[in-house]
């Protein structure tokens, strides 16, 4: 069966693109068992912890991964365990020709189509590829050995003005958050091909009640509630030409499923790499402008200096800034 979780990273700042992350595993099971702890299948070589004496792969939520301390790139944890788990579906020599376009590409993004966009990075950012290809072989033997494969990851973006025209058409942002989770969802229930399909997303403004949401995403499907908690919110669905699905709103999602945390990584990592682009774009006009990372106060810093450029080049601030 697969076992997969989806999370989103960049609902609340002013600039840059909400992100949403997916990772897919197939595991031994079906959907009646209890799901395994994938930190303690692959405890050899995977951990929740930043730092590890045995080196081993940190993955959790990407909220806490971010900074890597005085001495270190504050993305290293996060492209660590987001470049491993995707070079471990690669060639061997995947991760010698890599830059942050082949890696969107391999996540399925698209880029959006502006010009603070459109420049490549090299990676890896925070560290040198060698350790990484050891890592790669480490995971690969310990997946092998355990009978778990990383079978996906993907991830999807959507910039300032897709942002603002859909939230004025649908009338909140927390509507544009949620069209996101189903496009990946749907995505991932695609691929399944068939085969039987847990998808864990974290909750979504601490709601319990879904099944309505779950009616608008796919009204041909039949729909039953397993259980609506605090903790968790299950559902069953079943549709034409697809594989059983069940879907979890859960509470603590990053903290108790594996896939889950692995698509938060994924969805900050692919938004801190547009972030890159887009503060090499403008310190190409400005160069000793103070990069940022988007979010409110340090945005409107950013937007005031750079506010020649965008006189000057003739930029719609619409294009670069949320709406809310």
């Amino acid at each position: 069966m697969l076992y997969a979780g989806i999370d989103e990273a960049g609902y609340g700042p002013l600039l840059g693109p909400l992100c949403g992350g997916l990772s897919v595993f197939e595991i031994e099971g079906s959907l009646d068992d209890e799901m395994p702890c994938l930190w303690r299948t692959l405890r050899t070589v995977l951990t929740r912890s930043r730092r590890d004496a045995r080196g081993r792969i940190s993955i959790d939520d990407s909220k806490k991964l971010k900074g890597a301390g005085a001495k270190a790139h504050p993305l290293t944890h996060l492209e660590r365990g987001v470049l491993v788990f995707a070079a471990s579906m690669h060639e061997r020599n995947w991760l010698e020709q890599l830059d942050d376009a082949m890696l969107l590409d391999a996540l399925d993004v698209e880029p959006p189509a502006l010009p603070w966009y459109d420049t490549n990075t090299p990676l890896p950012v925070g560290r040198t590829t060698d350790p990484l290809r050891i890592d790669r072989a480490r995971l690969n033997r310990t997946m092998d050995r355990t009978n778990t494969r990383c079978v996906h990851i993907g991830a999807r973006a959507i910039d300032a003005n897709a942002f603002n025209t859909r939230v004025e058409q649908a009338g909140s942002k927390a509507t544009v958050n949620f069209e996101l989770i189903v496009t990946l969802a749907d995505a991932c229930w695609r691929r399944a091909a068939g085969r039987s399909l847990l998808l864990v997303i974290d909750r979504q403004g601490g709601r319990t009640h879904y099944l309505d949401d779950l009616r608008v995403a796919w009204p041909e499907a039949d729909r039953h509630i397993l259980a609506e908690s605090e903790k968790e919110s299950r559902y069953r669905l079943a549709m034409a030409g697809r594989g059983p699905i069940e879907i979890r709103f859960a509470a603590q999602g990053d903290a108790d499923h594996l896939p889950v945390a692995l698509a938060s990584m994924t969805a900050k990592y692919i938004r801190e790499l547009l972030m890159i682009r887009l503060n090499r774009f403008f310190q190409g006009h400005l160069p000793e402008l103070k990069p940022t990372a988007g979010y409110v106060e340090d945005g409107r810093r950013f937007l005031s200096d750079i506010e020649p450029i965008i006189e000057s080049v003739g930029l719609e601030r619409s294009s670069l800034v949320r709406s809310c």
